[in-house]
């Protein structure tokens, strides 16, 4: 399955990049497609274009502020969930697109 993901905190810094190599990790072990934008203190990272937008089945919105340009997405399956959830437990949030 082809998978977006965007993760954000409000500093941005360490867990809004903890969290995407988390999602990143377990997609792959799970046999995912993914790719992970990062939104944070350095601005949007690693930007997902509109091709990959389109291509994907799901958007995981890993995220503690508002996505930016959350418009893209428009079209597209979202499941949104607390930044914490892609630390702790990434695996429940795969689960629940596999639903």
């Amino acid at each position: 399955m082809k998978i977006v993901a965007v993760t954000a905190c409000p500093t941005g810094i360490a867990h809004t990049y903890m969290a995407a190599a988390r999602l990143e990790k377990v997609a792959k072990t799970m046999g995912h497609e993914i790719k992970v934008e990062t939104q944070g203190a350095m601005g949007i990272e690693n930007k997902l274009t509109e091709s990959d937008i389109r291509q994907a089945q799901f958007a995981i919105f890993a995220v503690d502020i508002e996505v930016e340009g959350k418009e893209r997405f428009h079209g597209v399956k979202v499941i949104q969930v607390p930044l914490q959830d892609a630390l702790k437990s990434p695996e429940a949030i795969f689960a629940k697109i596999q639903r």
